[in-house]
């Protein structure tokens, strides 16, 4: 029999056990140690069990062990113990409380909402597919350690993303659980009478999507998940958040819409419900969520009768755009079509011209609206996410902004970072101190060798243990008799060297990269005195044949009898597997297709617990890498061919393990310790531990970010939009003028004709025909650089001109180089609401 209707019961504790329900419900548990233990302490074959999930501990515990528990002095201060300092934690000063962002002008917000397609905070609250995800989990943990005002804004998905298992022949297998909220770590937004709280998104038609809101607790941020499976949609509208990433196009447009329109409302209602102060500064994490600007730009017409230019200047300025995509291919991009069809009729954003947004995702295709190009129009503040992740990203973008030379395109990068308290194993963190507190920069001093390579001897063998038991359970469930699987008992060895490679299976990660050449991966497994051993993991997209194809290589190599137990492929990849690999790994693989990582943070997770990373320099190694703290994997820049490319570089990595990693490793002293590799050990955790972390990267949000965005819309709106009016009236102005300005004329004046030499000032003066404008609503530049035989300049200085009389511009600087240098001058836009010269996207050449 099936059940018609699915529901949870949760526990009931003993009045005096009532903390531990507060405990199990914010999300804090999953990164403090203590409160894990004092939940282990209920019952700890449970806890075991339940995967070291409280809420679900909780339901399982017998009530007579509650009741002993409840009349357990001991026991009860450790509850009261634990429960005084997750009060501590959140009322207390942090450093967002005690930051002082200087003089520049800027100010922090009381208020930040950071929107995202998928969260990854804990396997308890299975909201995420890879990546993005757990960045956007471990950007609102940091957030709260920090003390940041952030609130998280998503979607909750009744199904998650995929299980995955394997058939008999290694292709990936699908399976969606049907997941109950009443039974996550959530609770309801709900009127003061109790009835649940719903938004409304206006649908073609004349229907409603309406959606629940639910809340997450993660420390000191909340964070709110839009649920459409409710009784008042109709049955299409109630699978709007059925799973993650799926369904055709239509579906994933109403879950944009969802997330961004309906994610706002969500906000609003939360802020006035709680007297939280409304958001300052709107984060958007990837442009699956940029639909919320629309949203915003509704608020303004419709209740401060701005215009529609008005409110955009007012909307950009608080607006923050991240995005995560090398490639334009990996885009979400939707038919014109289809974005007439939900916005055309007026109902979903009433007073917003239609052709304004389309406007906004428009591409060079026009029959496709782009929102990343959304993302950035909307937003006055954009940024890769990693310095090589910038470059590339302002290079890919740069035609939003034609005329600018590519490091001037306003998209700047903040390199990602990971939750230390959650990604570091706790034995090392007892060793060399927490990584929250930058505790990692004095393991030179805070343990011996021996000692450390010990330590990475006891997460070895917990990660031997894991894949042993996961090997034996995917066999079984491939169909396989428990009386063939006895090999499974000897996989793995817990004194080899063991390499990991686990992430999402698009093309461009090269998975089978390894498979190469079969024979010489094979002749690095069972090297009979330096062996290596393989763990793989990950999950391809359910509509990626292509990238099932290459987990079932791996899959198929690795079932051979011949190299079973040192090649392991596990399945259903998640955060609880994710740990034991970033754990126990000595190295850490990772092989894109440079520069198609953006950042690439397992690496990073891995290093935090002594694994030394061996990876092509793309995202995050790129600029960490340093020589003495892993491998840079060799790449074959310029091969235009991928086959040889792949040649190439495999052959690279092959080299690389056989003859320098390996070697290494089992270069041992004479007390058994591999006194070079725990170099490169102690090396990685002082170095990386202390820039690897999300705190940092939340900082750097704070201060490049966050604060003047905050400035920028505070001062928009002051004195009634005064300045978002004037900036908009000066859109106008020179828009309507800019065709038709010129530079006239300009010239180095050089006294007595003598050639000049490096580091003389010389005077550049220029002649620019403004058409009206005032002079002040531009700013004139002279630009001299390097100059090649087509006379473009390239290592260019740059300084502002000052008018004279009669269109005439004057400056003088100090000459960059030696060699052929050239001149010019070039006429930007100048206000004070704009965050760079390049923002509007103009420029006038001499």
């Amino acid at each position: 029999m099936k059940a018609v209707r699915r529901f949870t019961v949760r526990a009931g504790l003993p009045a005096p056990l009532a903390d531990l329900g507060v405990l199990a419900t914010n999300l804090r548990w999953t990164w403090h140690p203590p409160t894990q233990d004092l939940f282990a302490d209920v019952d700890r074959d449970i806890w075991a069990a339940v995967g070291g999930d409280p809420l679900h501990l909780l339901a399982k515990v017998p009530a007579e062990r509650l009741d002993r528990l409840a009349a357990d002095p001991a026991f009860l201060d450790r509850v009261a113990g634990v429960a005084d300092d997750l009060r501590r934690y959140l009322r207390e000063p942090r450093w967002y409380q005690r930051h002082d962002t200087g003089n520049n002008g800027s100010r922090l917000p009381a208020s930040i909402a950071y929107f995202s397609m998928e969260f990854g905070v804990t396997e308890a609250l299975p909201n995420y597919s890879g990546g993005l995800g757990v960045l956007a989990g471990d950007h609102l943990k940091a957030a709260s350690d920090h003390g940041v005002p952030l609130i998280g804004v998503g979607l909750l998905y009744r199904s998650g993303y995929f299980r995955q298992s394997l058939s008999l022949d290694g292709w990936q297998v699908e399976h969606y659980p049907v997941i109950d909220p009443n039974g996550l770590p959530l609770e309801p937004l709900t009127e003061p009478s109790g009835a649940p709280i719903l938004v409304h998104v206006a649908m073609p038609g004349g229907r409603v999507l309406r959606a629940r809101i639910w809340k997450a607790q993660v420390g000191r941020v909340p964070l709110l998940l839009l649920d459409s499976d409710i009784e008042e949609n109709a049955e299409d509208l109630r699978g709007v958040t059925d799973r993650l990433y799926g369904g055709d196009q239509d579906h994933r447009i109403r879950q944009e819409i969802l997330a961004g329109v309906g994610g706002v409302r969500a906000v609003r209602t939360y802020c006035e419900l709680t007297g939280t102060p409304q958001p300052e500064v709107f984060h958007t994490n990837e442009g699956h969520a940029g639909f919320l600007g629309l949203e915003r730009l509704r608020e303004l017409v419709s209740g401060q009768a701005l215009d529609f230019d008005q409110a955009l200047s007012a909307v950009r300025a608080g607006t923050v755009f991240t995005t995560h995509t090398p490639v334009p291919a990996g885009i979400d991009r939707f038919p014109v079509d289809l974005v007439q069809h939900y916005f055309g009729d007026g109902t979903l954003l009433p007073g917003i011209d239609l052709r304004r947004v389309l406007a906004l995702g428009a591409e060079d295709n026009p029959g496709m609206f782009n929102m990343a190009h959304m993302g950035l129009r909307l937003a006055q503040r954009a940024n890769g996410v990693s310095r090589l992740h910038g470059a590339v990203s302002r290079d890919m973008f740069g035609g939003l902004w034609p005329g600018f030379d590519t490091d001037e395109v306003p998209i700047s990068s903040v390199t990602n970072g990971v939750h230390g308290p959650t990604w570091a194993a706790r034995e090392m963190t007892e060793v060399i101190g927490d990584p929250a507190d930058e505790g990692y920069t004095g393991v030179a001093d805070s343990v011996s060798d021996g000692e450390l390579w010990a330590l990475r001897g006891t997460l070895r063998r917990r990660l031997v243990d894991e894949v042993r038991k996961r090997v034996r359970a995917a066999w079984l469930q491939r169909g396989a008799s428990a009386l063939e699987l006895g090999w499974t008992d000897s996989v793995f060895d817990p004194d080899v060297l063991t390499v990991g490679f686990a992430r999402r299976v698009p093309t461009y990660k090269r998975l089978t990269l390894m498979l190469r050449d079969a024979e010489r991966l094979r002749a690095l497994l069972l090297h009979p005195q330096r062996p290596v051993q393989l763990v793989v993991a990950g999950k391809s997209h359910p509509a990626d044949d292509g990238g099932k194809a290459l987990i079932q290589q791996i899959v198929r190599f690795a079932d051979d009898a011949g190299v079973r137990h040192r090649i392991v492929f596990l399945p259903d990849y998640d955060m609880n597997m994710a740990r034991y690999l970033y754990w126990g790994c000595d190295v850490w693989l990772n092989n894109p297709m440079r520069p198609l990582e953006a950042c690439g943070t397992s690496g990073m997770k891995a290093a935090l617990n002594g694994g030394l990373n061996l990876s092509i320099r793309d995202g995050w190694w790129d600029e960490f890498y340093d020589g003495s703290n892993g491998w840079a994997i060799p790449t074959a820049d310029g091969v235009t061919d991928p086959v040889r490319r792949d040649d190439l570089e495999a052959a690279a990595l092959y080299e690389l393990l056989g003859s320098q990693v390996a070697p290494l490793y089992y270069d041992r002293d004479a007390a058994g310790v591999p006194a070079q590799w725990m170099a490169m050990v102690r090396h990685t955790l002082s170095s990386l531990g202390p820039r690897i972390q999300a705190t940092r990267m939340v900082g750097e949000y704070v201060e490049s970010a966050y604060a003047p965005a905050a400035a920028a819309g505070a001062m928009a709106q002051v004195d009634d939009f005064r300045v978002a009016k004037d900036l908009a009236d000066y859109r106008h102005r020179l828009f309507t003028a800019w065709n038709r300005i010129k530079v006239v004329d300009c010239e180095l004046a050089v006294e007595d004709n003598h050639s000049p030499v490096i580091g003389e000032t010389v005077r550049v003066n220029a002649t620019v025909d403004l058409a009206g404008l005032d002079p002040s609503d531009v700013e004139v530049q002279a630009v001299i650089g390097r100059v090649g035989d087509s006379d473009d300049l390239s290592d260019v200085v740059t300084a502002v001109m000052s008018p004279t009389e009669g269109g005439h511009y004057t400056t003088e600087l100090a000459l960059p180089h030696a060699g052929a240098l050239g001149v010019t001058a070039r006429v930007l836009p100048k206000h004070g609401l704009l965050a760079t010269p390049a923002e509007l996207g103009k420029v006038v050449l001499a």
